[in-house]
């Protein structure tokens, strides 16, 4: 039950966060959610491709690697719930690396001119 209403308050945050960005002047906020969900997407979308597979990488071997330092640990049914706060710290600071970055550069989201497509501009 405490899992499940902390889980809640999390999202909760998300979401006041992000309808607190979206009033602003750019669309900074895309990146960072996108990349809080798939860590490495937002500075892929950043266009920040070396780095994108950098925060990727690292949140695949955070989780394989601290699920197999969970098995090898005596009592490895307490520390299951690190791997996901591992995870969760990670794609935090993902999330803040890709929405600085798109901040700083004012990324904007729009649609093109025959409306078919997206455009972005930094």
């Amino acid at each position: 039950m405490r899992k499940t209403v902390v889980a809640l308050l999390v999202l909760a945050g998300l979401l006041v966060l992000a309808v607190g960005a979206v009033g602003a002047d750019n669309d900074a906020w895309i990146p960072g959610l996108a990349s809080f969900v798939i860590p490495g997407l937002g500075q892929f979308i950043n266009d920040q491709v070396d780095k994108a597979f950098l925060h990727f990488g690292i949140a695949v071997a955070i989780d394989f690697g601290a699920y197999y330092l969970t098995t090898l640990l005596p009592y490895n049914y307490y520390s299951y719930p690190l791997v996901g706060l591992a995870h969760l710290g990670w794609a935090l600071y993902s999330a803040y690396d890709a929405y600085s970055v798109a901040k700083e550069e004012n990324f904007t989201l729009g649609f093109t001119e025959n409306g078919f497509g997206f455009s972005y501009s930094f």
